[in-house]
């Protein structure tokens, strides 16, 4: 069966919207980047998405080997860093709709960038094996965003299973212990971000 995947700009939607797809309830006010479908959903999930949206919104589909896309992309506002197999077409649509830089890259020898980093505007925190040199060299390709390696959830190294995070706040799993949440919020600025917005 064919899988197909769909990227969205990201986009703060209001009110919360109510969707399903491929049989998966989802409750969001962020649709963020990419949800895989299968081929037999394909044409009235994508259309059921679409109307769902705001118009401004763009949605495009990939036909893409790498189903799960959201374990193969991580980004933020600027750029994206993916899966150094992704096709070359998927990588034109990722930069066009998200309008983002693309650059394929691994983390700590790890292909699935999207579950081994999170990134923000701010900072990223990255797999916890990623050497000193790795984190340099990857900070000068995202022109110099800060990096951090860490864990979550008691020592986890799938970042984004355990910590969801933008410009300005983080949620992480419950067992994310104290020591991490402190590298979390140091990375990504948190304190800073949230007493900006209050004095706004």
């Amino acid at each position: 069966m064919q899988t197909y995947a769909i990227i969205v700009t990201c986009v703060q939607i209001e009110p919360l919207e109510y969707l399903s797809m491929s049989g998966t309830d989802m409750n969001w006010t962020y649709y963020d980047r990419i949800r895989a479908i299968e081929e037999n959903n394909f044409i009235s999930e994508l259309q059921h998405l679409r109307n769902s949206l705001p118009y401004s919104v763009e949605v495009k589909c990939v036909d893409e080997a790498h189903s799960a896309l959201g374990n193969c992309i991580a980004c933020n506002d600027d750029f994206a860093l993916i899966h150094p197999d992704l096709d070359k077409l998927t990588e034109e649509i990722i930069a066009d709709v998200l309008g983002v830089r693309v650059i394929c890259q691994t983390i700590a020898r790890n292909v699935f960038v999207g579950s081994y980093c999170s990134l923000s505007n701010i900072g990223g925190l990255v797999h916890p094996d990623t050497s000193i040199e790795d984190l340099e060299e990857l900070s000068d390709l995202l022109d110099g965003l800060p990096l951090a390696a860490g864990t979550v959830n008691r020592g986890s190294n799938v970042i984004v299973a355990g910590l969801t995070i933008n410009d300005w706040t983080a949620f992480c799993g419950s067992d994310t212990t104290t020591i991490e949440l402190v590298v979390i919020d140091s990375i990504f600025g948190l304190r800073d971000a949230q007493s900006m917005a209050v004095d706004v």
